[in-house]
C-alpha cells in the first residue's frame, strides 16, 4: 500500500469511529401532556378563528355580488354559489373544531393530565 492509501484509510477510521467512540448518552426529557395540549389547543383555536373569519369575508362578497346582480341570472348564481360555499366551509370548521375538541378531551383522560 502506499502511504496516500494508508493516509485515506486512517482519515476513514478517524471519521467513521470518532462519532462512535465520543459520543455521550441522550436521555429523554420528560414531558408535561398538559403543555402539548395547551400548544395543540390554542393552534386548533387560531385555525378555526382564522377559518371563520374568512367564511364571513367570503359571506360578505356574496352578499355584496347578490345585491348588486341587477337580476342578471349568471351573477345571481355565481352569489347564490358563494355563499352556498361559505356557509358548506363554515360548517366544516366548526365540525372539525368540536371533533377536535372531543378527541383532546378523550385523549387527555385516556392519558391522564
Amino acid at each position: 500500500m502506499t502511504k496516500r492509501n494508508i493516509n485515506l484509510i486512517v482519515i476513514l477510521f478517524v471519521t467513521i469511529l470518532s462519532p462512535i467512540a465520543l459520543s455521550s448518552t441522550a436521555f429523554a426529557a420528560t414531558a408535561d401532556v398538559t403543555q402539548v395540549e395547551t400548544f395543540i389547543r390554542s393552534i386548533i383555536k387560531i385555525i378555526a378563528g382564522l377559518a371563520g373569519l374568512v367564511a364571513t369575508g367570503f359571506f360578505v362578497v356574496g352578499g355584496f355580488s347578490y345585491i348588486t346582480s341587477s337580476g342578471n341570472p349568471e351573477h345571481l348564481d355565481r352569489a347564490k354559489k358563494t355563499i352556498t360555499w361559505a356557509a358548506i366551509g363554515l360548517v366544516i370548521t366548526i365540525a372539525a373544531f368540536v371533533i377536535s375538541n372531543i378527541v383532546t378531551d378523550l385523549a387527555t383522560s385516556a392519558f391522564g393530565s
